[in-house]
């Protein structure tokens, strides 16, 4: 079984998400010409960062298993990730438009996604505010993974038995994900 991680919180070694779970340089004017330039025809720069995504796209079709993760930040995903989604979400790679409309190319992988927050966004008033699970569900399903699961981390600007509890409720469905699965390796285990 292959798995790759995809960290994305700028907090390092302080992230919650990454605890439980490389940056990539965000897209620039270079990469959005160089995707659909002749590669023998690209300048070294748009070599380079469309090397850069190449290599991500690589690896995302060489895993079974994806595991994002991420902080909650501004009711979204981190930018870190977003620059992820950027160097995957490539037309003709890995979604292909159709007479039948767009269709994902990315099939068969299992994601999972581990989301930390400083409150609570999985239910009650707040839930409105959580762009971060809607909007990864959507990209993630329009580029073929639809197998996801979610992995929350909720709580952690409420003081440190509010850490420690959300780390212990995401590592209770960690290993339930685990015992499900028969897998002997922790989902978590590739961080």
């Amino acid at each position: 079984m292959s798995i790759l991680l995809v960290t994305s919180s700028p907090r390092g070694a302080a992230s919650h998400s990454t605890r439980v779970a490389n940056p990539l340089p965000h897209i620039d004017p270079d990469y959005s010409t160089g995707i659909y330039t002749p590669a023998e025809a690209r300048t070294q720069r748009q070599a380079e960062v469309v090397g850069v995504s190449d290599t991500v796209l690589d690896e995302l079709f060489a895993a079974d298993t994806v595991i994002l993760a991420t902080g909650f930040i501004n009711f979204n995903i981190s930018s870190t990730l977003k620059s992820w989604v950027d160097h995957v979400a490539r037309s003709g790679k890995t979604f292909a438009y159709g007479d039948a409309g767009p269709k994902g190319l990315v099939t068969g992988k299992k994601v999972y996604i581990v989301l930390a927050s400083g409150g609570i966004y999985s239910e009650g008033a707040a839930v409105q505010f959580d762009h971060a699970i809607p909007y990864l569900r959507s990209v993630l399903g329009f580029l073929g993974m639809t197998d996801v699961e979610v992995i929350r981390i909720e709580g952690v600007g409420m003081g440190a038995d509010a850490v420690a509890a959300a780390l212990a409720k995401a590592s209770t469905k960690v290993d339930a994900i685990v015992a499900a699965t028969g897998s002997a390796e922790r989902v978590a285990a590739a961080a």
